[in-house]
């Protein structure tokens, strides 16, 4: 039964695990995880005993082809992020895509995925939008934003706390201070809380309170 299995993880809130993610990391051969120390606790609440690898950014191009050597020679395969969905904004695009190449089924379990709550519950418009992840940190980022400051979509980003402050400035220096935004953070968790506003009011919530914990910025697209 050679096959890779994606399997989504709780984005903060165990309860999320579903009960086929379960058994799906219980039956496989081996699990590759993003931070095998992350990963381990989830495994070890649900009493999960599989085989763990590590497989991250830094070490995925090395390890592709000896994963595809266990999976064609009859093994499976699951592969986890520390958080939500494998391959969204994580490792696992690289594998995915091999195993495609080579004629390997892959299989995408539904599950967390931290942007759609925070699409959803923003109040901006969800018909349609364009995910954009992780803006480029320097080089290229100021294309980018001239680019989307003309996009229509609704605009899905993550950031990191500590570069939120800057990220929200450049927002209202190239879409405009009054475009509505809505920050969700520590979705699903104790602290979960989401700031809606203009951008200019959003940046002076989190000026005055600095944010803490996994963060979505939804944006409204150009009217």
């Amino acid at each position: 039964m050679s096959k890779l299995y994606l399997v989504p993880t709780p984005i903060g809130n165990l309860e999320d695990m579903t009960f086929r993610a379960i058994r799906i990391l219980k039956e496989v051969s081996f699990i590759l995880a993003e931070d095998t120390r992350t990963s381990g606790k989830l495994l070890k609440h649900f009493e999960i005993a599989t085989q763990m690898h590590s497989h991250h950014m830094h070490n995925e191009h090395r390890s592709i082809e000896g994963i595809l050597k266990r999976i064609q020679a009859g093994e499976t395969c699951a592969l986890i992020s520390d958080a939500g969905t494998p391959a969204i904004s994580d490792p696992g695009f690289l594998l995915t895509r091999a195993c495609v190449e080579n004629n390997i089924e892959v299989n995408c379990l539904p599950g967390a995925t931290a942007f759609v709550p925070a699409l959803v519950n923003s109040g901006l418009p969800n018909d349609k939008f364009v995910f954009e992840g992780f803006l480029p940190v320097k080089k290229g980022r100021q294309t980018r934003l001239l680019l989307l400051a003309a996009e229509t979509r609704t605009l899905i980003f993550y950031e990191s706390p500590h570069k939120l402050i800057k990220t929200l400035g450049h927002f209202a220096e190239y879409f405009g201070a009054d475009r509505q935004v809505s920050v969700s953070r520590e979705l699903t968790k104790m602290f979960e809380e989401t700031i809606r506003g203009t951008i200019t009011e959003v940046l002076a919530h989190y000026t005055a309170k600095p944010p803490k914990g996994e963060i979505v910025v939804i944006v409204e697209g150009k009217k």
